[in-house]
């Protein structure tokens, strides 16, 4: 990490103040960077926790906040609003265009590949989202890099981390071991998501690609995740189901996320680019992330 990346007097803004962005945020505010993030319900009444700073942004209750002056660098990480259109953009835009940034990172979604029947995609493969969700997530992407700002948008896949494995579900006996025939699955820490974001920022602004991917090296089936997370609490699995056995049981919601299969190229962000994953796979990852939670310090919001 080069010194340009976060110096003492950067000023960031994470606007969606949730999992993944409290996450980059404690990294920055750990180099030393000063840090206001979004929320929209009451926490945001704090004026300062842990060395970050809330400010209340609801667009549907006319929340508006007085963003900071001289932002350096900011971070979108909601998701569309109801009618598939983002908040942020709509509301902020113009107080954003008036600050001396340097960055903007877009925290977008990988299910704007749509379904690949398993094959490999990457920035340059078309993009065909089946769901609705994904969707509107590739329409504010596309806002978000049409908005004169210098964007870079970052394509996520399924993310974990403390709080975000299925260890409590094996727990609890609610865990579910699935298989569907040829199916994979990618996924990210959520550490490696503000440690990319931070090696991207450092980049000078001509070598910063507008569309990155990141995933981690090791797409797999979920049933084989499952499994590690059950070795690692030393716990039974659960008793296997065929996917289209149970089909009829799941939710449309939990039906969404069987409807794609795709494996996500990360060769520009880690080799292109030169970011090293700190964890490669799931399996170093839900091992850290055991740990954390065994610690004290893991963390769902």
């Amino acid at each position: 990490m080069t010194d340009r990346a976060v110096k003492s007097a950067a000023r960031v803004l994470v606007i969606g103040g949730g999992y993944s962005g409290q996450r980059f945020a404690r990294a920055m505010a750990r180099d030393g960077a000063q840090v206001w993030l979004t929320e929209r319900g009451e926490r945001a009444r704090a004026t300062s926790e842990n060395g970050l700073h809330w400010l209340r942004f609801d667009a549907s209750q006319g929340a508006i906040p007085q963003l900071p002056e001289q932002l350096s660098h900011v971070l979108i990480t909601i998701p569309p609003n109801s009618n598939g259109r983002d908040d942020a953009l709509e509301q902020l835009l113009p107080d954003l265009q008036g600050q001396p940034l340097d960055w903007v990172g877009y925290l977008s979604t990988t299910g704007v590949y749509g379904d690949s029947s398993g094959a490999w995609v990457n920035e340059s493969s078309e993009t065909r989202p089946t769901l609705p969700r994904s969707q509107a997530r590739l329409s504010c992407e596309q806002a978000w890099l049409r908005s004169g700002l210098p964007v870079q948008s970052f394509r996520l896949p399924a993310i974990y981390g403390p709080g975000r494995c299925p260890f409590e579900q094996l727990r609890q006996g609610k865990a579910r071991l699935v298989h569907k025939k040829g199916q994979q699955f990618c996924r990210i820490h959520v550490d490696d998501i503000a440690g990319s974001l931070r090696h991207c920022m450092a980049q000078a602004p001509e070598n910063r690609p507008a569309i990155v991917n990141v995933s981690d090296h090791m797409p797999c089936p979920s049933t084989e995740t499952l499994g590690f997370a059950a070795h690692l609490l030393g716990l039974k699995l659960p008793p296997y189901r065929r996917f289209e056995d149970i089909a009829g049981e799941l939710s449309p919601m939990a039906l969404s996320f069987w409807a794609d299969n795709r494996r996500v190229c990360n060769r520009l962000l880690t080799q292109t680019l030169g970011y090293q994953l700190l964890y490669p796979s799931y399996r170093e990852g839900f091992a850290a992330s055991l740990q954390e939670e065994q610690q004290g310090d893991g963390s769902s919001t």
